[in-house]
């Protein structure tokens, strides 16, 4: 499309604007007046409001943050909304007041607690701790009262609830204290019972155990060696005892050991111990004590015999002191021998008793590894179960000490900054909303109505609608020519439409002033 024909287009809608200007303003008063009527008949909706604040209790066992405070009131309000609307409250509210009676008379109660529901507003306002509880209705004292009504019902509620949730935490928190406890408690009296049963064979016994099983095998060691050498000098006591009965057997065979008198000189003594020396020397090495002992008597004799010793006259009596010499001797060992016996059993008994202690010790050691892998178990889960009591032990503190608060009214609360107020002027319609949507729908009307006709009507507009419906050029054009008449009669039709329209356009702008000076109309 050329430019000329787009300027061409464009002044064909302006002057068939400007042709139907009578029928544009009048539907535009039409439909003003129209929305003026409708704004008249519309029942008038008043609303009353409640500022309400929310205040943080001064003492806070749980010392909790302003997020995890906001955060929290949010909560309480979401909850508090729910309380506050619900059908009990709104039931007595309705009771109360008298509130929906036309309603009431219609509808179901369910339906009058859900329109009463549609009209109660509960908003934050602003960032604060600051919010309104609003009520509309077409009553301006009723929706007073009913505001105020439900700003105490919230502070109420509030009371209520928070009390009640105090008591069922703190009592929950008591409950799962106690069952803590037991747990705990049981899980005590195991590992008590574990320990004892298996005191010998837990990690910290282990060093003491060993301690004890090399002590035992040392004791072991020792009793040995001990046994070893009372068997040796058993030996050789009984080996003593042997040469003193082969010697009183020499002199006496048919008397008995015990009681044999021998008559004998240095000399013969000297040969009986040289006889003796040499059996000694088949049998042991020459550091034997024995042999040591005897080659030391012979020493002694030889060295008598060389400074003289007695004579074959004193033969007799040094028989009798050499007879009870041996004697005594022989008592001597036969007592060395018992005491050695008695002895070597005594070790005995005592040594028969340590391998099963040191059994046991072996295996009080050996269990090491299996009892410290179970007591780690135990201590694992009484490390949890520890920390889950302490855990219910500081909430249950914070949970009585928040119970107290609430019983005192110490706690967070809710205050009523601004009371609700009656309503001066209605809060619904809205007369600007009004005006405005019939203006729009009146010169859509209009206007669609003018578009409407124009498509309508096929007679050629300009001369280039007629070139391009015959695809002929158009050489010349005559202009339509009115008569003086036709013209006078078209400013009169326009003076008269004008006036009208004038006269009209004054006395609703009248009537609309009057309206807004009386307060009836609400911007």
């Amino acid at each position: 499309m050329s430019s000329n024909q787009q300027r061409q287009l464009i002044k064909k809608y302006v002057d068939l604007l400007l042709t139907r200007w009578r029928l544009i303003t009048s539907c535009l008063l039409l439909g003003i007046t129209i929305g003026l009527g409708y704004y008249k008949t519309l029942p008038k909706v008043y609303q009353s409001t409640a500022l309400l604040s929310f205040e943080q209790q001064q003492i806070n066992p749980g010392k909790m943050d302003p997020e995890q405070g906001r955060s929290r009131l949010q909560e309480s309000l979401a909850t508090l909304r729910e309380l506050v609307t619900s059908r009990n409250n709104l039931e007595k509210v309705i009771l109360q007041f008298s509130l929906y009676e036309e309603a009431r008379k219609k509808l179901p109660l369910e339906d009058v607690i859900e329109m009463m529901r549609k009209d109660i507003t509960i908003q934050p306002s602003g960032k604060g701790d600051i919010f309104s509880v609003s009520f509309q209705g077409g009553d301006p004292s009723k929706v007073q009262k009913v505001a105020s009504g439900l700003a105490s019902l919230f502070i109420e509620e509030n009371i209520i609830y928070r009390e009640r949730r105090a008591s069922e935490v703190s009592e929950y928190t008591q409950k799962q204290l106690a069952a803590s406890k037991k747990v705990l408690d049981e899980k005590e009296q195991q590992m008590r019972d574990y320990k004892l049963k298996y005191f010998n064979e837990m990690p910290e016994q282990r060093q003491g155990n060993l301690t004890q099983l090399q002590a035992l095998m040392r004791q072991n060691q020792e009793i040995q060696n001990s046994i070893q050498e009372l068997e040796r000098t058993k030996v050789m006591l009984q080996e003593q005892a042997n040469v003193q009965r082969s010697l009183a057997a020499l002199k006496d065979p048919t008397a008995p050991a015990s009681s044999v008198r021998i008559m004998e000189t240095d000399e013969d003594r000297l040969q009986r111990r040289k006889a003796y020396l040499d059996e000694l020397l088949g049998k042991y090495t020459e550091n034997h004590p024995e042999v040591r002992r005897t080659k030391q008597m012979i020493q002694q004799l030889e060295e008598k015999i060389r400074k003289g010793g007695p004579s074959r006259q004193n033969a007799a009596s040094g028989a009798s002191r050499s007879g009870q010499s041996l004697t005594l001797e022989g008592s001597r060992i036969q007592l060395q021998l018992k005491q050695l016996e008695l002895n070597i059993e005594q070790l005995r008994e005592e040594q028969e008793k340590i391998p099963a202690q040191i059994t046991q010790y072996k295996k009080w050691i050996e269990a090491v590894p299996v009892r410290e892998a179970e007591w780690a178990g135990f201590t694992r889960d009484y490390s949890v179960q520890r920390s889950n009591y302490d855990q219910l032990v500081a909430q249950n503190l914070q949970a009585q000490s928040a119970e107290s608060l609430e019983r005192d009214q110490k706690g967070s609360k809710f205050k009523i900054v601004d009371s609700a107020r009656v309503p001066e002027k209605p809060f619904k319609p809205n007369f600007l909303r009004i005006l405005l949507a019939s203006v729009a729908a009146s010169l859509g009307l209009s206007l669609g109505w003018i578009l409407l006709v124009d498509f309508a009507d096929t007679s050629f507009k300009n001369i280039g609608e007629l070139e391009d419906y015959i695809g002929v050029p158009v050489i010349c054009s005559i202009p339509f020519i009115e008569k003086e008449a036709e013209t006078r009669r078209d400013q009169i039709v326009f003076r008269i439409s004008l006036g009208l329209i004038s006269g009209y356009a004054v006395m609703l702008l009248a009537v609309i002033a009057f309206m807004w000076t009386k307060g009836m109309i609400i911007v």
